[in-house]
């Protein structure tokens, strides 16, 4: 049986991270399921005691999700329409009790391709805020997400926080999930979306993601350029702009009805972004 750390203090973490490469821990909803399945000795490094990790905050140029948010805060905290898919998400991570001790931040980590939180961050233009011992880096979500369950997190690094940057228009985000029921399953097709508009109602900068369509959720920029300057209207949405997308047959779904799922659930994004 390996070591449990839960350290008080943030450079302790770090440290530890530094010495043994333990694994983080923050919720454990994907943790614990994973090694009940497959488990091993392994150091843990437990940082639910770390101060100043759990409230969302909002400087001028962006707010700050910390690592030790939950779904549950995200869905009670006070933000603006920008994160109604990402509050439209969390509300449908597992059950009550999931939402209550996952975080986003861990979600990420987990970078599996069916991950809710992921299609949402790409959408926000999320920035994560990575810190080791011998400092703190910022990289974007789509670059710190690599493949099926990996990530540019380095082992001596942990994940302190998401950061997303205000636009310069008023937003709105929607979320769209699928899957064989309403909640507690793992999704077949995810869409994020979030659209900051003209005065007029017109889109003047939007971005488009889908998940659980590859090994890693990705942006349709066709998409998002044939919605720049129009009103949301499901017309604009065409199959080429699934060309991103690389779907799979398996145990859930197959590769056509993915795709023809993920036409549906585009159309269905764009006509929500243009509700008021």
């Amino acid at each position: 049986m390996g070591a449990y750390l839960r350290p008080a203090a943030l450079n302790d973490a770090l440290k530890a991270l530094a010495d043994h490469r333990p694994a983080i821990l923050a919720g454990g909803t994907d943790h614990f399921p994973a090694r009940a399945s497959q488990p091993r000795d392994e150091d843990i490094l437990d940082i639910t005691a770390l101060p100043g990790l759990r409230a969302i905050t909002e400087a001028p140029d962006y707010w700050r999700i910390p690592c030790l948010a939950t779904w549950t805060d995200l869905i009670e905290a006070d933000l603006p329409p920008l994160f109604d898919g990402l509050r439209a998400a969390a509300g449908q991570i597992g059950g009550v009790q999931v939402q209550n001790a996952g975080t986003l931040c861990g979600n990420l980590c987990n970078a599996s391709p069916a991950a809710d939180g992921i299609p949402n961050l790409l959408a926000l233009d999320a920035v994560v805020e990575l810190a080791s011992f011998s400092g703190t880096r910022l990289l974007p979500v789509h670059g710190f997400v690599l493949g099926n369950r990996s990530t540019a997190c380095r082992p001596d690094e942990m994940v302190l926080a998401l950061r997303i940057p205000r636009p310069a228009l008023p937003s709105r985000g929607v979320f769209g999930k699928l899957g064989a029921r309403r909640y507690l399953v793992i999704s077949i097709v995810m869409v994020a979306a979030t659209a900051q508009f003209h005065p007029d109602g017109r889109i003047a900068a939007a971005r488009v993601a889908i998940g659980a369509c590859g090994a890693v959720a990705c942006r349709l920029p066709g998409l998002e350029a044939a919605l720049s300057g129009k009103r949301p209207d499901p017309a604009l949405v065409d199959p080429a702009h699934l060309d991103p997308i690389t779907p799979i047959d398996d145990v859930r779904a197959t590769a056509a009805y993915r795709r023809e799922a993920a036409m549906e659930m585009l159309r269905r994004a764009v006509s929500a972004l243009g509700a008021q």
